[in-house]
């Protein structure tokens, strides 16, 4: 599980695999080398979710800044 790498998640998905990574090892007794697994595939996922927000704040501005110079031509 922790050598996944996600390919095209998208957010949601993302978010969702995270909230359900996150419930099972809060509402189970998992080994040390399950909690750890459950950990770095958290990681990857966060790491995930936050290019994705950059993407998008990126285009966003990208977007703002077209939007801008067009009204004062």
């Amino acid at each position: 599980m922790a050598n996944q790498k996600p390919t095209k998640l998208s957010l949601e998905k993302s978010l969702n695999e995270l909230e359900a990574l996150v419930d099972k090892m809060e509402s189970k007794e998992l080994s040390l080398e399950e909690s750890l697994a459950l950990f770095e595939r958290g990681i990857v996922l966060t790491k995930t979710c936050q290019k994705i927000l950059a993407e998008a704040k990126q285009k966003i501005e990208i977007i703002s800044n077209d939007d801008s110079s067009a009204e004062t031509k």
